[in-house]
């Protein structure tokens, strides 16, 4: 079963709100066993453009794992938090699994 991998782009507006965020976020990251791959300020744009100022990757055990933390009751108390604080983009991905011989 591939890894599921929520990626957010964020335009920090309200660098406070953002802690205030990270703060609500972090017990449901923990809880849901996310992994934080990357919190990045500074992409490096190699094509096209990039949204925002700050980068999140999280890794969960499939697809349907992050999308039950997304949906679940603790993120649900957290999300407006960054919705407030920063023009955010968010995704849900799926891994990548090598094709076995």
């Amino acid at each position: 079963m591939p890894k599921g991998y929520v990626v957010l782009t964020e335009a920090i507006k309200d660098s406070a709100g953002m802690a205030a965020y990270s703060q609500a976020a972090a017990p449901s990251m923990a809880h849901s066993g996310a992994t934080p791959l990357v919190v990045d300020g500074q992409p490096r744009v190699l094509e096209g453009e990039w949204h925002g100022n700050r980068t999140v990757i999280l890794e969960f055990e499939s697809v349907e794992a992050a999308q039950a933390w997304y949906d679940s009751d603790s993120y649900a108390t957290a999300r407006p938090l960054r919705q407030a604080a920063a023009e955010s983009n968010a995704v849900l991905l799926s891994g990548f699994e090598m094709p076995r011989d």
